[in-house]
């Protein structure tokens, strides 16, 4: 992972704990990158929607004493978006930034049908399983 090897480069974790964490969102067997604008957000939401939409999160912890790594998924599948709910949420530019466009905790709570995993791996951390390492 980029992320984790540009931050033990720079920082190591001699004296602090490192903590990485990236995701990447699928749909139609597809891997939904960050939107470039606002019409490939829309082509990205419209393959989710109706469909199953897994979030994947690879977390990498670690201290002097511990290393973890981690890729956890969870699953969503979505009802159809409403097309005039969609293009609000396009306008407001909260997808910007967002793998897959996606915003579970935001758009797409109310489109959600059924949930397989934890959801905190959908906003981009498992913190059940990093309880768990570390508690």
């Amino acid at each position: 992972m980029g992320k984790y090897r540009t931050n033990i480069k720079e920082f190591g974790c001699k004296e602090l704990p490192l903590l990485v964490a990236d995701t990447v969102v699928t749909a139609q067997g597809k891997i939904l990158r960050k939107a470039r604008d606002e019409a490939d957000a829309r082509e990205i939401l419209l393959a989710q929607s109706g469909n199953l939409t897994s979030i994947i999160t690879c977390m990498i912890y670690q201290s002097k004493e511990k290393k973890l790594i981690d890729i956890s998924q969870t699953t969503y599948h979505f009802k159809k978006f409403d097309r005039d709910d969609l293009e609000i949420y396009l306008k407001s530019g909260e997808w910007m930034g967002k793998a897959g466009a996606c915003m579970v905790e935001g758009f797409c709570k109310p489109y959600i049908k059924e949930v397989r995993g934890y959801e905190s791996t959908a906003m981009g951390l498992n913190i059940e399983v990093l309880k768990a390492f570390y508690g």
